[in-house]
């Protein structure tokens, strides 16, 4: 069966099999299947083709049916979301106390490393997205303190003047004591309950959610916990069985965190010699990817070797999408040359722009602009005036992503100097 779609190419998938792995997100994965199919259903409006989906039924992975009609050809394909939320849930301190020593532990990872410097010479965004939660829960506490100190100062003033009034001026200052003893105690019930009440409404701020984030691989120094290791060849366990299936393509999306965990993963499979050379192909697109914050800290050994090696196979295509107008993410830093390891003969990835300034209307742009987080996950959304990025295009349409993008050229304003401090490969 022969059918041309917009590329002017032949269909070649009819199956395929994905693998979505999302970034440090606590969130059930039934999130991703609704905005899916939500965002789906819109950006078929707009190019004009049709996509369904359906639930997956039986055990195993959480996930979804996607089928496609895209000028005249139907594609069928299993998206799982290869999930690691309880992970971040347990990651995820309920404490204030703890939180604010993971501002210090995290804060000191990355200044004494000077892993923080050298991130700051490839992108603003990012820097100012990590900088973000510590100014924010630091001008949290120093608010929660005026407060308390301002009702304490209340009751310290209201008590004075009560007992100059009962006991007279002379007598009166033997127990001013008593009044600042319950002040520093009233505000220490302030500095509580304004942290608790920013806390609870951290849904609007992020800075509980973002300092999390970053605190979990400044924990570990960029490497591995073992928990996440273990997980982590699970989901290779996964990827490596869908190799084996009868379909045409095996897709691994890597969101924000998940691009670095998706690295090692597949640079792992690769390695071990479980990519078929006569079975499908192996894909691999990592969106709004954050590597550098993990790859330029000391300990990030493993992580640099998979860049390295990954960057060099024949075995999978790799493209790399993010945004300047994504300021969470480090737009065009290609994440193997940045950090310092690239090797010779180097292939991937195709980095380029998913260019949001033009691939959003104007007025789409205007309302979407300061909303840094939803920007995070645009690439998982419609834009109302594509350009050659279309994610359900790419993940439920019928050619693979090496013959989408193979002659598409890097982008000029690709940032591949390297920065990191740190190169050791394990």
């Amino acid at each position: 069966m022969e059918k041309v779609d917009e590329f002017n190419q032949v269909q070649s998938v009819q199956k395929r099999r994905v693998f979505y792995i999302p970034g440090y997100d606590p969130i059930h994965p039934r999130r991703y299947r609704e905005l899916y199919r939500k965002e789906g259903a819109e950006q078929a409006r707009i190019s004009g083709y049709d996509i369904d989906l359906k639930p997956k039924t039986g055990d195993g992975t959480y996930g979804w049916h996607a089928s496609s009609d895209i000028d005249g050809a139907q594609t069928n394909a299993q998206v799982d979301v290869l999930v690691w939320s309880d992970i971040v849930r347990g990651s995820m301190s309920n404490s204030i106390p703890a939180t604010y020593l993971q501002l210090v532990r995290t804060a000191f990872a990355y200044i004494s490393t000077r892993a923080l410097f050298n991130l700051m010479r490839l992108r603003k965004g990012p820097i100012i997205a990590a900088l973000y939660p510590i100014g924010m829960l630091l001008g949290q506490f120093l608010l929660a303190f005026v407060l308390g100190r301002m009702a304490a100062g209340i009751l310290e003033w209201g008590g004075e003047r009560l007992l100059r009034i009962t006991l007279g001026p002379l007598v009166s200052g033997k127990y001013l004591w008593v009044f600042e003893a319950l002040g520093w105690a009233l505000a220490c019930v302030v500095v509580i309950y304004v942290l608790r009440w920013f806390q609870a409404k951290d849904g609007k701020f992020f800075a509980y959610y973002l300092m999390h984030d970053f605190a979990y691989s400044a924990r570990w120094m960029g490497a591995n916990p073992p928990a996440l290791e273990e997980r982590m060849s699970e989901f290779g366990e996964a990827i490596a069985q869908a190799l084996s299936n009868d379909v045409d393509e095996v897709l691994v999306v890597g969101h924000s965190s998940g691009a670095h965990l998706s690295v090692s993963i597949l640079a792992d499979l690769i390695r071990a010699g479980r990519v078929p050379e006569d079975g499908p192909k192996l894909a691999f697109l990592s969106l709004g990817q954050v590597v550098p914050m993990v790859s330029f800290l000391p300990k990030a050994d493993r992580l640099r070797r998979d860049l390295h090696d990954l960057s060099a196979s024949d075995a999978l295509t790799w493209v790399d999408v993010t945004a300047p107008g994504d300021g969470c993410a480090f737009a065009l830093c290609d994440p193997v040359a940045v950090s310092g390891v690239e090797p010779e003969g180097k292939k991937w990835p195709l980095v380029f722009s998913a260019a949001f300034t033009q691939s959003l209307s104007p007025e789409r742009w205007k309302e979407l602009r300061w909303r840094f987080f939803r920007l995070h996950f645009q690439y998982l959304c419609a834009f109302d005036r594509p350009k050659d990025y279309d994610y359900f295009q790419i993940t439920a349409g019928p050619i693979t992503l090496y013959e989408r993008y193979h002659d598409r050229p890097q982008s000029r304003s690709r940032i591949d100097v390297a920065a990191s401090g740190y190169t050791s490969m394990s």
